[in-house]
């Protein structure tokens, strides 16, 4: 899912996926796909004593936990994601170490791109939800990264040529490396920016919008997803040549039903309209136990 409203308002983001996600290949706390809290939310009630937490109290206190930026590691593993079969970072860093410039396109709150252990030698970053906009700046300026607000690319299964949004306001061929986790992206622009031979880097995520309709017993509403074929074809379209592309699945864990629900209030293109008080009885019905959430991923690493 995108990092954001959906783009007609801006979608993704998330998965959590889950949503934002770390990509080594263990469990761990998720990252970047939806606002992390301002005041975390702490251990499940009676965690410090071995009881079973109070469903109820895990909702009340859901509920108040504020959020901003785009990281999930404050709830530890009260949302861990299981990445999929690649490591996504990895293969960023290994680009990067041979790369003088770098893009990060839709850096959310820099959580990610603050995480990467290299980075080009000038990095520049673009965001364009405004409450992540000085969130990012914030956190990657004692890394000397500037962040540029942008407009941000209609969802890719939604654009049209004629459409403005999602141009770069960079010069032709400035990048070696242009990298976009999680963001919807023109493909046009990402071969207009890269230097010869230069390297686009993406993954995506599905929403596990109908994943979480089901868990919440409601019907899920007809969702159309970005697909790997068809991020192939626009990728072919601008001329670029992938080199890898990868499928796989990444599922989310959430301890308890409190994480489920400040999630899904973080996160509302998820389930729009969704209200803890509104959906309180099916939450509770889920009892206090862990829940799963598997969402689809694809990678693809294409040169220019």
């Amino acid at each position: 899912m995108r990092r954001g409203p959906p783009s007609s308002a801006r979608q993704q983001r998330a998965e959590a996926s889950g949503g934002s996600d770390p990509e080594p290949r263990a469990l761990q706390p998720a990252v970047g796909d939806a606002s992390a809290t301002k005041a975390p939310l702490r251990p499940p009630v009676g965690a410090d004593t071995g009881r079973v937490p109070d469903p109820g109290q895990l909702l009340d206190e859901a509920e108040t936990t504020g959020f901003e930026g785009w990281d999930f590691t404050s709830l530890g593993t009260r949302l861990v994601l299981e990445p999929p079969p690649w490591a996504f970072e990895d293969s960023v860093a290994a680009l990067a170490a041979r790369s003088t410039t770098m893009l990060d396109v839709g850096s959310g709150g820099g959580e990610w791109l603050s995480s990467l252990s290299r980075r080009g030698t000038l990095t520049v970053a673009t965001e364009s939800w405004p409450p992540n906009v000085g969130v990012a700046a914030a956190r990657l300026r004692a890394l000397n990264i500037p962040v540029v607000q942008t407009e941000g690319a209609a969802d890719n299964h939604r654009q049209d040529h004629e459409d403005p949004r999602g141009r770069l306001p960079f010069r032709t061929e400035a990048f070696d490396l242009v990298t976009n986790r999680h963001e919807s992206f023109v493909a046009s622009e990402m071969a207009r920016v890269l230097c010869p031979a230069g390297t686009f880097i993406t993954q995506q995520a599905h929403s596990g919008s109908r994943q979480f309709h089901e868990l919440l017993g409601v019907q899920p509403p007809q969702v159309d997803e970005f697909e790997l074929a068809m991020a192939l074809e626009q990728l072919d379209l601008a001329g670029l040549t992938v080199d890898e592309a990868l499928e796989g699945n990444a599922t989310t864990l959430f301890g308890d039903i409190g994480a489920l629900a400040w999630y899904l209030r973080s996160v509302p293109w998820a389930v729009p309209g969704f209200a803890i008080s509104a959906y309180r009885p099916a939450l509770l019905r889920l009892g206090a136990g862990p829940i799963s959430v598997a969402a689809k991923r694809f990678m693809i690493q294409a040169h220019k």
